[in-house]
C-alpha cells in the first residue's frame, strides 16, 4: 500500500508494535492499515479506537457499536494474526468462502507467515464484516 500508516492512538499500543519480531511487523502493520482503510470506507463503522486487549493491538467502533473487536497478534505456531471474537461466525463464514486461500485457527483467527504477500481483496471484506457485526 502506498499510503502512509495512520498515527497510533497510544504510546502503549506503538510499544506493542514495536515489540513484535521483526519478521512480523511488516505484515501486522499492512494489517492495522488495512483495517483503518476499510473502517473509512465502510458505512456505518464510525471512528475506530485503537488500544489493547490482552496486551495485542485491538481495534473497535466506539461510537456506533456496529463492530466486534478485531486484534492484531503473534500465535504460539508463529507468524501473525488476525484475530475476531471466536464466539461469532465470522471466521467460518469467510473460510467457507475462502476455504484454501488462507489458513485458520478455528473459529478466532485468520493465520499468516512472514513470507508471502496478503491478498487484500478477500480481507477487506472480512474486516468490513467485522466491522459492521452488529448491524
Amino acid at each position: 500500500m502506498d499510503d502512509p500508516q495512520p498515527p497510533f492512538q497510544s504510546s502503549q499500543v506503538r510499544r506493542a508494535f514495536a515489540a513484535f519480531p521483526h519478521a512480523v511487523r511488516p505484515g501486522l502493520l499492512h494489517l492495522r492499515q488495512l483495517i483503518f482503510e476499510v473502517a473509512e470506507r465502510t458505512d456505518g463503522t464510525g471512528r475506530i479506537e485503537e488500544t489493547l486487549k490482552w496486551g495485542q493491538p485491538a481495534y473497535l467502533t466506539p461510537e456506533t457499536k456496529s463492530g466486534t473487536t478485531l486484534r492484531l497478534g503473534t500465535p504460539k505456531s508463529g507468524g501473525f494474526a488476525l484475530y475476531v471474537h471466536c464466539q461469532t461466525a465470522l471466521i467460518s463464514d469467510f473460510s467457507a468462502t475462502f476455504p484454501s486461500e488462507f489458513s485458520y485457527e478455528g473459529n478466532r483467527a485468520v493465520l499468516f507467515t512472514a513470507d508471502p504477500p496478503i491478498d487484500d481483496s478477500p480481507l477487506r471484506l472480512l474486516i468490513a464484516n467485522a466491522l459492521t457485526y452488529h448491524l
